[in-house]
């Protein structure tokens, strides 16, 4: 009897290793919290300080400071919605909504450098007057807010993905303090107050970095984009070579829900003589040693038909591969 087999055990065990939320500690999700709350509330003293000092250096390091608060507010997000159980809506959870969010966020960005940029400009043609003393102040204060932040989230536990992606946030802050400080004390020692429009679009181009990092990755999430390590290709190459009894796999599709949740469908025809259920097994456990995917739907295609190719890849919207292909899809879980 044609038969399609789901990894529910796989799944279970799999996800325990590769999931945001289940393999952090309540320890690392307080932290992040703590340091979005402090980050974010100096991210406005910044502000306000840029705003009454008439420096867009800080303005801009508050921007940053924006995308720190972001990279924080999303690993909390990660958490929090990544232990959400599924229901009859959603039927893979809620993890895609930190993907949402980041989206989102990198347009945000993208508007705030914009923004940095232009009043520079204005800035080289019409210079502005800059009180150089509590410009010095607020910045000197940030630095100071990075440097406890990162040592705050650098304490225990540091290999969990959100953490690292959090510190390297932080650290990249702590060139945009130190570049307001520069600028304060040029103006301070010189009067030249072009440097602050200058280091202001340096800063900028750190939030240009942060954006786009941000907005290719959670883009090619929302377009059902495969693993940077599970390209189908690669996928089908090796099944072929180290799975026993598998004749020729078809029909392979790959995506993320969340960063590191993979997911995958495929059509695989066994040798003959070879045993289906023990050919799935294996296609699983190698779905999961090697490429990390933690629940494969794998349909066994009796049909031998090659010709065919699939209408997913095509473009095109067409019946099932079930129909298309004799072969025995069932639902995916």
């Amino acid at each position: 009897m044609p038969h399609d087999h789901h990894s529910h055990d796989h799944d279970h065990d799999h996800d325990h290793d590769h999931s945001h939320a289940p393999a952090v500690t309540g320890d690392n999700e307080r932290k992040v919290l703590v340091a979005f709350f402090i980050i974010f509330s100096f991210m406005i003293v910044e502000a306000v300080g840029g705003y009454l000092s008439g420096s867009l250096a800080l303005l801009a390091d508050a921007g940053h400071m924006l995308t720190d608060a972001v990279a924080l507010a999303l690993a909390y997000a990660a958490f929090r919605f990544g232990r959400r159980a599924a229901d009859a809506r959603r039927t893979f959870g809620y993890a895609r909504f930190e993907v949402i969010a980041g989206f989102i966020n990198a347009i945000t960005l993208f508007g705030i450098v914009v923004w940095i940029v232009y009043e520079a400009v204005q800035r080289f043609r019409h210079p502005v007057e800059i009180l150089s003393g509590p410009m010095l102040a607020v910045a000197v204060a940030g630095l100071l807010v990075n440097v406890f932040v990162l040592w705050l989230l650098t304490r225990g536990d540091t290999e969990h993905v959100n953490i690292k992606g959090a510190a390297l946030h932080v650290m990249g802050d702590l060139l945009g303090s130190v570049g307001a400080i520069v600028a304060a004390l040029v103006i301070r020692f010189t009067g030249w107050m072009p440097i602050d429009p200058i280091l202001s679009v340096l800063v900028s181009v750190l939030i240009l970095r942060s954006a786009w990092k941000l907005l290719a990755k959670s883009g090619h999430i929302l377009l059902e984009g495969a693993p940077d390590n599970a390209a189908p290709q690669e996928i089908e190459r090796h099944l072929m070579e180290a799975v026993p009894g598998v004749a020729t796999v078809s029909h392979v599709h790959v995506w993320l829900i969340s960063s590191g949740r993979a997911l995958a469908t495929l059509h695989v025809r066994p040798a003959p003589g070879a045993e289906p259920r023990a050919v799935v097994e294996a296609v699983e456990h190698a779905l999961a040693e090697r490429f990390a995917i933690g629940h494969a739907t794998i349909a066994i295609d009796w049909s031998g038909d090659e010709a065919g190719g699939c209408a997913l890849s095509r473009g095109e919207s067409q019946e099932p591969h079930g129909h298309e292909h004799g072969a025995d899809t069932g639902g995916r879980a």
